[in-house]
């Protein structure tokens, strides 16, 4: 077994913990120019909290893979988080898929995305064990994790600003007047 080296991801998660900074601030930036959508709608407001709180959880993976310790360490640091993630994402699926749909429907949550969202967190979960456990391959499930997580959280960030401006498309559109 090769082991765990990493100066090796170094680069990396330089250059993922910044793609992470950059888009927390980028959806605070957009969330602050669209305040009454988000804070007037159930759905929205969930969204762009879980959004923020993922992409913070990824800032923070990133500073636990660059700070140096025991693999074991880091890998017991990324079950904890990945955890924590998850059971955000549970509480959001079970809150709004299955005790109260009407809720989810509002802001267009999908169970597809919530789907995404559990298999991030429980690929992190699996990287945090193996590095546990001795295992550096551990390394390619944590960044797998990490990087879905990104590319997750970029799609429904996405997904909530059209469905915004679908929103407001509908709120300016004037009834058209029939011809006689």
């Amino acid at each position: 077994m090769e082991p765990y080296r990493p100066e090796l991801w170094r680069d990396l998660y330089v250059m993922l913990g910044t793609s992470s900074a950059t888009l927390l601030g980028l959806l605070y930036v957009v969330m602050s120019l669209h305040l009454d959508e988000i804070a007037n709608n159930l759905g929205y407001r969930t969204r762009a909290r879980t959004n923020t709180i993922f992409l913070i959880i990824t800032l923070i993976a990133a500073a636990l893979i660059l700070t140096p310790q025991p693999m074991e360490i880091l890998g017991l640091e990324l079950v904890a988080l990945n955890l924590f993630g998850w059971s955000f994402s549970i509480r959001n699926t079970y809150r709004y898929h299955f005790k109260n749909r009407a809720l989810g429907k509002v802001g267009g949550l999908s169970p597809y995305r919530a789907a995404a969202f559990h298999g991030c967190f429980l690929v992190g979960i699996a990287g945090g064990v193996s590095l546990v456990r001795g295992a550096s391959w551990g390394m390619y499930l944590a960044t797998a994790s990490y990087v879905a997580l990104v590319v997750t959280v970029a799609l429904h960030a996405w997904s909530i600003m059209l469905g915004i401006g679908q929103d407001e498309n509908l709120a300016t559109r004037r009834p058209k007047r029939r011809s006689r």
